[in-house]
């Protein structure tokens, strides 16, 4: 399986009210799905984030699994899931991968690619 059968979409949500900008703390929540576009099962082992505010601050995020599990994704069958980070600035940009087993228990990279985080209407 090429780490291209694995597809991977996200909507970002600005959360106002768990935000206080005039502290600059900002909330935003983000939904992926992951769909399995392959012919063979795959489990969800870990995730790697680089997030970066407007100011150019870089936070890496990596650990186990997401949301305190470790999916398993049969061929065509999709996984979803919501999360949130907090950001100094009304803006910034995510991206990221899963690093994702086969059945045989080898190890591929599937990127994520870079989404923005904005308060709405503050871009166009």
């Amino acid at each position: 399986m090429t780490p291209g059968a694995i597809h991977i979409t996200t909507q970002p949500q600005y959360l106002a009210d768990r935000s206080a900008p005039d502290e600059q703390h900002y909330v935003f929540a983000y939904t992926i799905t992951i769909h399995n576009k392959g012919n063979e099962r795959v489990r969800l082992m870990s995730r790697r984030w680089v997030i970066t505010d407007a100011n150019g601050k870089i936070i890496e995020v990596e650990g186990s699994g997401v949301v305190g599990e470790q999916p398993s994704i049969a061929p065509g069958e999709d996984y979803t899931y919501t999360s949130g980070v907090s950001l100094e600035t009304p803006v910034g940009v995510m991206e990221g991968s899963y690093t994702m087993t086969r059945e045989d228990g080898s190890e591929f990279q599937a990127p994520i690619d870079a989404f923005r985080l904005a308060l709405p209407n503050l871009i166009n």
